[in-house]
């Protein structure tokens, strides 16, 4: 046979060399020992090909590459014997099998033929060597005529179930195609998202090229193109010539427009190509920056959503503590987003006695804020009982079973205090145990109660009980308080240092420890919003006038 077999080796930036094939085997891949060496495609395996002359011609072998080899679009699984013309492709290297010295031709002419392939990084390098070494060569008015138009409506703004119907029709219009197709790759699975025309039905080896390969293709003559002229779905249509490009960005390839003549339509031409290259690429950008608003528009949306969930908590909130005789109270409380899952409340009871709570929801943002509702709704209706306070808090605790989410707890404190004589009844469900502070410096822990609210349904709670003297002080608060991280060390405030600064300010009013106990968290945390809600009451029992 001949010796004059060739290789024309197009790489990813368009240049095109032509190799003689002058030994009996040939290889080619990353390493550098290959005859044809090209470490800089990170796609191909070390020993990825070789190119073998047996007794009946030229075989291309794959050498158990990791993305495989392909001949005409097939998968090479064992020796192939090559023809002129036939097509490898190897990563993104593709490669050109000839004989007497029509790849020289070929590589001059664009690659004539059944197919041509382009790429966009090489359609639009200027500097790139090959058939396509200048940028964009569109000469046809009606060409670029169709690039202008498609660039002022791709820069306006619409939604994507109006844009990418636009997309195929500009495209389909472009070409003068009569039938194509707009295909996006949905959560792993490539979706039809535009269709013009009846009965469609796309190439599967031109679609995998194209998505793959991240080529353009143009197929002149579906009679002349070996590896699709056999198929069914392409004799039954009578379909004539092929565009397909890919929907590509900078990073990624989106999906593909595919457009198709049949029977007598007009044949597309290699102008055609390029142009439905360049305005993919287009189209892709626009798709991305559709998908973007719409995503702006969504988290929008749910910001407001948020804001008015957020003002309407804080109007269940009391708007200021009440005013009780004998008693100092000051009360705070600030979520970590703008709907939390805090909630605290006084309620007046009979003979001057007040009844004071604070909850936390497990759980931050809309479904602790709506738990947070639902469980001030059950507070107000089983406050109008006046039962004990562990026989409220059960009666609670099986509500909140009945109603919450297996994912989700209620933490509660409630407590009952008689002002005149200091008498404190309370219960603790599961909630961080509040501090008592006592004139000689001691620190009681109110943890008596039981479970957390809503795991057990019929769980028991037992009441604690305390005195409050004159001049004493009780401090509940949620564990955004206490849990707040420092910056840097993620060491927490912790319960010993919240103790200190009330320590600090025993003589002060409730309102002053309030401000004292933010400081001192903002200042441990280094000004950092904490990562949790943030409540805290205060109530000191005043001296008898």
């Amino acid at each position: 046979m001949s010796d004059s077999a060739e290789l024309a080796v197009r790489t990813p930036d368009g240049a095109t060399r032509v190799i003689p094939l002058s030994s009996r085997c040939v290889s080619l891949g990353r390493a550098a020992e290959n005859d044809l060496s090209f470490p800089e495609q990170q796609e191909l395996s070390r020993r990825h090909l070789v190119l073998e002359r047996g007794p009946d011609g030229w075989l291309v072998r794959d050498l158990g590459s990791r993305n495989g080899t392909f001949l005409n679009g097939s998968a090479v699984r064992e020796p192939r014997l090559l023809r002129p013309g036939d097509r490898i492709t190897a990563g993104k290297l593709a490669l050109e099998f000839h004989m007497g010295g029509a790849a020289r031709q070929t590589s001059a002419e664009a690659g004539g033929g059944a197919t041509i392939a382009i790429r966009l990084d090489g359609l639009l390098t200027p500097a790139a060597a090959g058939p396509y070494q200048n940028a964009l060569p569109l000469s046809s008015t009606r060409h670029l005529r169709a690039l202008m138009h498609a660039g002022a409506e791709f820069a306006g703004r619409m939604p994507l179930a109006q844009l990418l119907p636009l997309i195929l029709d500009l495209a389909a219009t472009a070409v003068q195609a009569p039938r194509g197709v707009l295909m996006l790759e949905e959560n792993g699975a490539l979706e039809e998202r535009a269709v013009r025309g009846s009965r469609f039905h796309i190439s599967t080896t031109a679609r995998d090229r194209v998505l793959h390969g991240r080529e353009s293709l143009l197929i002149e003559d579906m009679e002349r193109e070996e590896s699709l002229r056999l198929q069914a779905s392409i004799i039954a249509q009578r379909v004539r010539s092929v565009l397909a490009a890919p929907l590509q960005t900078r990073d990624r390839v989106l999906g593909l427009i595919y457009l198709d003549s049949a029977g007598q339509a007009r044949a597309f031409t290699r102008e055609d190509l390029n142009l439905i290259t360049v305005m993919a690429n287009m189209a892709a950008v626009a798709i991305e920056n559709a998908r973007l608003a719409e995503v702006e528009e969504r988290e929008r949306r749910v910001s407001l959503e948020m804001e008015q969930a957020a003002a309407i908590q804080r109007a269940l909130l009391p708007p200021a503590p009440p005013c009780v005789p004998g008693l100092d109270i000051a009360a705070f409380s600030q979520s970590c987003h703008q709907a939390g899952g805090d909630y605290y409340d006084f309620f007046g009871l009979p003979g001057g006695r007040l009844a004071v709570l604070v909850g936390d929801i497990a759980g931050k943002g809309m479904p602790a804020a709506l738990l947070m509702a639902g469980l001030q709704a059950h507070v107000q209706v089983l406050m109008e009982a006046a039962e004990e306070p562990s026989r409220l808090v059960e009666r609670l605790n099986r509500v909140t079973a009945a109603h919450c989410p297996g994912n989700r707890f209620v933490t509660l404190f409630y407590a009952e205090i008689d002002p005149a004589s200091g008498a404190l009844e309370y219960v603790n469900a599961g909630h961080n145990p509040p501090l008592l502070l006592h004139r000689n410096g001691t620190v009681e822990r109110l943890a008596t109660g039981g479970l957390l609210l809503g795991v057990f349904r019929d769980a028991a709670y037992e009441a604690g009980h305390a005195w409050l003297a004159e001049g004493e002080t009780l401090v509940l608060y949620s564990d955004g308080v206490t849990e707040a991280v420092r910056r840097g060390d993620g060491e927490e405030f912790g319960e010993a240092r919240l103790a200190g600064v009330l320590a600090e300010a025993a003589d002060a009013t409730a309102g002053q420890m309030v401000e004292r106990v933010r400081d001192g968290v903002a200042g441990f945390a280094g000004g950092v919003s904490t990562a949790d809600d943030f409540t805290l009451l205060i109530l000191r029992r005043m001296a008898a006038a």
